[in-house]
């Protein structure tokens, strides 16, 4: 009650002086303390900095972790914009940048140079528009860089690709290049206000390889355990495809012996290259390729008298299918139920397994065709025809008028048409009438010219020789039980 009494004595203004007094002292108290403590931080930090025991606050480590808490996800531009002050040179300051991006990877600028690297790889679905996107890097420059260049092969890009981006020390983008393959890398460089392509191969050592096998029940599995990639089998048997039908032909006992090529990259194997000369024996009879490379540069293989390997037709249509019915003219129709002469024969494949032209030839027909289903007819030369019947579907570009090379795909199987499964029906006509396409006479090819007839002479003797030396070294090495292949 006294209290009230003495406040209520004291006069309004004088409680309004008293009160604005109170405020002002008490910000000024705030005021003082914020300022000690702001400049008691700075001497801290400069004390760290000038600390000859501590770690440089430039160091990749201080760096990074400054950039952790101020830098944007990524982009170069956006990092030297932010990037915290250390009373260093910028170019030091965006050193070690961070991204967001899992995929990309990270380097010190070249000291050379001066660039710094950014690399990432490609993803499904990626294109160079997102690519530039993680970059931090403008649709208007791959629009720039993209009109600077007439070749767009640099453009086509797959998943796992290597992009490497080069920026200077102002982070602008001098230099991009694309991993192609191990061998070859695009590399797109700024002039000025443009940009030139060119294209890097890097140079390969090749070694000889050897192997031989013999077939106990299957080609493919056989060849795999000589030692032969999947591309080799498959080269292997499409040289010996116009004499050997690899469907029906093949028998146990059946044996083959291949040099080839090794292909090498800082002594380390990469791949393999072409067939140099190989030997298959079929049934007791022993066919023979030798790659053979002419005066004008363009190779061939021919057997050892000079004669062409190619011949005009292959002897099949799909690779390693099966024969599932012959040419029969009393054979009983699997669908009609009824006698109806079967004029080719079916090979049975899974659905859409790629069916290849025999010969060289004319599209004269491409479209549905009654019981035949989707059909491809050639015209090859004026007297003989090929038909392909039951297929899913037509490769791209495959219609009547449009000339196929020998090995070209035409389409895929199927089941169309008056079909029990999907196979390939094919048939082979001379002048109209129907020849069983698995013993029908093919045509040869044009054999060695005699202006190049001494010279291939001379190579063929050379490869036979080493051949028959690498065959002897491989058999006395497998009869010691040698582990690993003769050296060659």
């Amino acid at each position: 009650m006294f209290e009230k009494k003495v406040w209520k004595k004291v006069p309004r203004a004088h409680l309004l002086a008293l009160s604005t007094a109170g405020l002002l002292m008490g910000t000024g108290m705030m005021l003082n303390s914020g300022g000690s403590q702001a400049l008691e931080r700075k001497e801290v930090t400069l004390a760290l900095a000038t600390q000859p025991n501590e770690p440089d606050a430039t160091s990749p480590t201080a760096l990074q972790r400054a950039l952790e808490r101020q830098a944007p996800a990524s982009g170069p531009a956006a990092t030297e914009q932010t990037a915290p002050d250390f009373n260093e040179p910028k170019s030091e300051m965006v050193t070690g940048t961070l991204s967001s991006d899992p995929t990309a990877e990270y380097t010190l600028p070249e000291e050379v140079s001066g660039i710094e690297w950014k690399e990432t790889r490609v993803r499904k679905g990626d294109s160079f528009s997102s690519l530039f996107k993680r970059m931090g890097l403008g649709s208007s420059l791959l629009y720039k860089i993209d009109h600077s260049l007439a070749d767009k092969k640099w453009s086509r890009i797959t998943p796992g690709q290597k992009i490497h981006f080069g920026f200077d020390q102002s982070g602008e983008l001098v230099s991009l290049k694309i991993d192609k393959d191990k061998l070859t890398t695009w590399e797109i460089s700024r002039e000025d206000q443009k940009f030139a392509l060119s294209k890097v191969t890097r140079e390969t050592d090749i070694h000889t390889g050897y192997a031989e096998g013999t077939i106990d029940a299957v080609f493919y599995t056989a060849a795999q355990s000589a030692g032969l990639s999947d591309r080799l089998v498959m080269e292997l048997a499409n040289l010996f495809a116009w004499d050997i039908d690899f469907a029906l032909d093949i028998r146990k006992g059946d044996a083959f012996k291949v040099i080839y090529e090794d292909v090498y990259l800082d002594g380390e194997k990469i791949g393999t290259g072409n067939i140099l000369a190989a030997q298959f024996t079929n049934q007791g009879k022993t066919h023979t390729a030798i790659r053979y490379t002419h005066e004008d540069g363009y190779a061939r293989y021919y057997d050892e008298k000079g004669g062409s390997v190619k011949k005009a037709f292959l002897r099949s249509p799909i690779d390693f299918a099966r024969i599932s019915s012959h040419f029969n003219p009393n054979r009983r129709h699997p669908v009609l139920h009824t006698i109806r002469a079967h004029r080719g024969t079916d090979y049975a494949a899974r659905p859409g397994t790629p069916i290849k032209a025999t010969g060289d030839a004319k599209v004269i027909f491409a479209g549905r065709k009654g019981g035949y289903g989707n059909v491809v007819i050639l015209q090859h030369g004026q007297s003989i025809t090929t038909l392909y019947a039951h297929m899913k579907g037509f490769a791209r570009g495959v219609r009547s008028g449009k000339r196929v090379q020998q090995g070209d795909v035409i389409g895929y199987v199927g089941s169309t048409g008056l079909a029990s499964g999907p196979h390939l029906h094919y048939e082979f006509r001379v002048n109209g009438i129907h020849k069983n396409p698995v013993t029908v006479k093919l045509p040869d090819a044009a054999p060695i010219a005699k202006q190049e007839r001494s010279r291939f002479t001379s190579h063929a003797e050379q490869v036979m020789a080493k051949l028959d030396t690498y065959a002897s070294t491989y058999q006395v090495a497998f009869k010691d039980n040698t582990d690993i292949a003769p050296s060659l």
